[in-house]
């Protein structure tokens, strides 16, 4: 297998590429938190206009946001074409410059996605929309990630540990639990009808809220005298009784992933850093989720929501990747010599035999 040299600046470019989905993710959420998703009626022109030639005095109100989403998607989409053929002509590893492949690929799905959201007006095609931008923004964080000279220079100071505590598939579920609740998240938001519930941590004054037609119909009542838009139904109340109960499901999921994680590495241990920066992710995210209520959906407060659900889901694929890659199955025997101390950068608590000195290409 090649071994790659280190590309500083190709590592920093792709790092660019990401915090530029990471803002466009932001813009996005400003959109539909504003519900301008159709401020701009037409694509891929703007009023008939050239994208890049609509005149800046006709950025008022819907339209700044929807017009500066598409100025900016524009641009993330010019950054991954340049990162693509980066990777392709410097990047000696194959499977890294096919992920470079797929990223332009996902960007001008994404791009369509987008466009025929507004050309059909179709709501669903929002959720999609939104659940890619989150895996795309993940795509391009694990390629910054193994652009690095972290992740490139590995082999030279790795150090073994297998996994004999299920670590690894713990961090896969709980990352796929919190992309589920992403899209679960994004379902509610383009459903374009206020907030379903709007109290917590209560619904309704209630543990579990009746969903009956006369309840609901008694919930409607309330919110046509405090000019909410659109009626409610009972689906959308239990959408987000589902989405509090996977917040407190994935809250619990990744403080347990972080106390085992310490408790099978150790607290200096990389994966057990980080998990607890991922638990105060969650953390601040649930907190957000109940401003966003507290706040009768307020554009930043939910927005803010909807950032640091990217970032939190995001923590979760890239402590899964690296697990894979300083973690071991436990069944793989692995010719190596056993050492009494582990290394500075992977240091942990160990049980005897755990620990092996080995070399892995990259």
């Amino acid at each position: 297998m090649n071994r790659s040299a280190v590309n500083p600046w190709l590592h920093r470019f792709a790092v660019l590429t990401a915090v530029a989905t990471l803002a466009l993710i932001a813009v996005g959420g400003l959109v539909t938190s504003h519900g301008v998703g159709m401020a701009v009626p037409d694509w891929p022109t703007t009023y008939g206009y050239n994208m890049f030639l609509f005149p800046i005095s006709k950025w008022m109100g819907g339209i700044f946001y929807e017009h500066s989403h598409r100025l900016l998607a524009s641009a993330v989409g010019f950054l991954t074409i340049i990162l693509m053929v980066w990777l392709w002509l410097k990047e000696p590893r194959g499977w890294l410059r096919w992920l470079g492949v797929a990223a332009f690929f996902g960007v001008v799905l994404q791009g369509v996605l987008g466009g025929l959201r507004v050309v059909l007006a179709w709501d669903n095609l929002g959720i999609v929309h939104a659940a890619l931008a989150q895996s795309f923004f993940v795509l391009l964080c694990a390629i910054a990630l193994v652009t690095s000279r972290w992740w490139i220079e590995l082999p030279h100071r790795d150090m073994v540990i297998f996994d004999r505590h299920g670590l690894r598939r713990l961090l896969l579920a709980v990352t796929l639990l919190i992309f589920g609740q992403l899209v679960l998240g994004a379902t509610m938001r383009h459903q374009h009808a206020g907030l379903a519930i709007p109290d917590f941590p209560l619904a309704y004054h209630k543990l579990w809220p009746p969903m009956d037609a006369a309840s609901v119909t008694l919930y409607n009542q309330h919110r046509l005298e405090v000019n909410d838009p659109n009626p409610i139904t009972a689906f959308q109340i239990l959408l987000q009784m589902i989405h509090r109960f996977i917040a407190l499901l994935i809250f619990c999921a990744v403080v347990y992933t972080a106390r085992k994680m310490r408790k099978y590495l150790s607290p200096r241990h990389l994966l057990s850093r980080y998990s607890l920066v991922w638990v105060g992710l969650i953390a601040l995210q649930a907190m957000l989720g109940a401003a966003t209520i507290w706040s009768n959906k307020a554009a930043d407060i939910a927005t803010a929501h909807v950032v640091v659900g990217a970032i939190s889901l995001t923590t979760g694929a890239l402590l899964t990747i690296i697990s894979f890659r300083v973690l071991m199955p436990a069944r793989v025997a692995v010719p190596s010599t056993t050492v009494p101390a582990p290394s500075p950068v992977m240091s942990g608590k160990v049980l005897p035999g755990d620990v092996h000195v080995t070399t892995r290409s990259n």
